[in-house]
């Protein structure tokens, strides 16, 4: 029997990913599909974790550069990650995945606040842990949290779920058809070369901590789990040969 090559994921997800065609806002359909993808691979004994960017209802930065005060205008933004999280909780809830949503921000209401004790017995008991509200603090974009999550519960590998880009490529390959995709990288080699798959901050977390980036399309059914069995998809980052 193949047995899965990483033991524990935390599978980042962008905002828009939850918007469907629409490109805003939450799509349910795309979701429930979303969350299909993510029980298979959690009923193949994976462990998973998710974080959820916020780009479908929110995005600070540009707030900030039309007048808002960019502190106010990230914690607006964490509270959408909140929203989609939520929503992705009830799904996979629905397809008989025990779920517990985390937040940087107490809500008490709605959700556990982030303690990594109890995220790590959520994990070992097969539950899918959603973190959200970011890291609780402004200036910090969802890649840093993926990756300082995944650091802080030893994941094996962060799964960079892109919306229809099936790798890490030298140019934007939907603006430049010469554009070359990378198979394998080292962490160093990102940095070096300038390659925006993940802010800076999130990147050195990775690298640091040892922690596979798998970068592929999430468009394509059944590529979550093809990834956590070792198949050669997507660009795959690590430390390798540093």
């Amino acid at each position: 029997m193949v047995q899965p090559k990483y033991k524990r994921v935390l599978i980042k997800l962008s905002g828009e990913a939850l918007a469907g065609e629409r490109g805003i806002g939450i799509d349910l359909p795309t979701v429930q599909a979303m969350a299909r993808e993510i029980k298979e691979v959690a009923e193949s004994g994976v462990e998973v974790a998710l974080v959820i960017g916020g780009g479908n209802l929110w995005r600070g930065e540009p707030a900030a550069q039309a007048g808002m005060d960019r502190v106010q205008a990230d914690y607006t933004g964490m509270l959408g990650t909140v929203m989609n999280a939520l929503v992705m909780a009830d799904s996979l809830q629905q397809e008989g995945i025990d779920t517990r949503v985390q937040t940087a921000i107490a809500m008490h209401n709605v959700a556990e606040p982030y303690i990594r004790g109890r995220a790590l017995r959520h994990l070992e008991k097969d539950r899918v842990v959603i973190f959200g509200a970011g890291i609780g603090s402004p200036y910090f974009s969802t890649d840093t949290t993926a990756a300082l999550r995944a650091a802080e519960i030893e994941a094996d590998a962060i799964l960079m779920a892109k919306n229809g880009v099936d790798g890490i490529y030298n140019d934007d390959p939907r603006h430049n058809a010469d554009a070359v995709k990378f198979d394998e990288l080292t962490h160093g080699e990102v940095i070096k070369r300038g390659l925006k798959i993940m802010d800076a901050t999130a990147s050195a977390i990775s690298m640091d901590n040892d922690i596979d980036l798998v970068v592929f399309n999430m468009n394509q059914p059944g590529n979550i789990k093809r990834v956590v069995f070792g198949e050669h998809i997507g660009t795959t980052v690590s430390n390798k040969a540093e």
